[in-house]
């Protein structure tokens, strides 16, 4: 089982340095990591599912390479424990950020914050792919059957016929045809710092690779609302293939959450609603 006290156990023993510095968990957790904070500066991030193994490594070889080229802060790896005591993956440990989690009470109206949402996108699209971790990326005809099912579940909450036509028209749009790009690949509202009044930082590059960015999208849909989402489009010059897409990738990933979670959980039945009513608005 995952405890404070192994971390504890594993941070000692491997890093011996740190061994003095209080450990405390960070609540909420991420639903791939656990987290704690080490000391004032450090912070722990252990895999909880296989599904996250591999990102401490990513991390450490290529946000290094990435920081000095992006807009807003990203996290800062510092090193990778190995597995041991029963714990069987690699985990992270990288300099805290200071900050809080984006909401769409405070940036969801904010053109300018989704103009620099777009540049943090563009800059990073522009990185040099020489390299580039190899990701097999999910489809979206994968997640066909899933969706299809989500939507009939959901239809006594949302229109099933408008569902459906966002889902088939996102289907239905051209693939990627121009050279592959970086993409974050978990871009949205719960991964962007705010600090001090501003945007501060993007976080949780587990999904960082180079192909489609069409799920980057997915930010236009969980924190923004009309007026800054068109002009998040404008600035990041997407063309309406790409849109119909990530608008797929958006209303997908928001009816898994709602059936899964929306039943038990407040915040992620007022989460997952508002993204998937933007989603349909388009």
């Amino acid at each position: 089982m995952l405890t404070s006290a192994l971390v504890r156990r594993l941070v000692d023993t491997q890093f011996p340095e740190w061994a003095g510095l209080p450990l405390r968990p960070v609540e909420p957790g991420g639903s791939d990591h656990l987290i704690h904070r080490l000391g004032d500066e450090l912070t722990v991030r252990m895999p909880r599912h296989d599904g996250a193994i591999g990102q401490a490594e990513k991390e450490l070889r290529w946000l290094p390479r990435l920081a000095p080229h992006l807009p807003l802060a990203i996290p800062e790896p510092v090193a990778v424990g190995r597995p041991d005591f029963g714990y069987p993956w690699p985990w992270a440990v990288s300099r805290w950020m200071p900050g809080k989690v984006a909401t769409v009470s405070e940036w969801g109206s904010s053109v300018p914050a989704a103009v620099e949402l777009a540049g943090f996108l563009a800059a990073l699209q522009r990185f040099p792919r020489d390299g580039a971790p190899a990701v097999e990326p999910e489809s979206l005809a994968d997640r066909d059957a899933a969706t299809r099912a989500s939507i009939a579940q959901a239809g006594n909450v949302f229109d099933p016929a408008g569902l459906t036509a966002v889902w088939e028209a996102a289907l239905a749009a051209p693939k990627w045809d121009r050279p592959p790009v970086w993409f974050h690949g978990d871009f949205h509202t719960g991964n962007v710092l705010t600090h001090e009044g501003r945007l501060s930082a993007v976080i949780d590059f587990g999904g960082l690779g180079v192909g489609d960015p069409a799920p980057d999208m997915m930010m236009a849909f969980t924190l923004m609302s009309a007026g800054p989402r068109a002009a998040f489009r404008e600035a990041l010059e997407v063309d309406d293939a790409t849109w119909a897409r990530g608008r797929g990738w958006a209303l997908a990933a928001g009816l898994n959450a709602y059936c899964s979670y929306a039943a038990t959980n407040e915040w992620v039945a007022a989460t997952t609603t508002r993204q998937i009513t933007q989603a349909l608005t388009g």
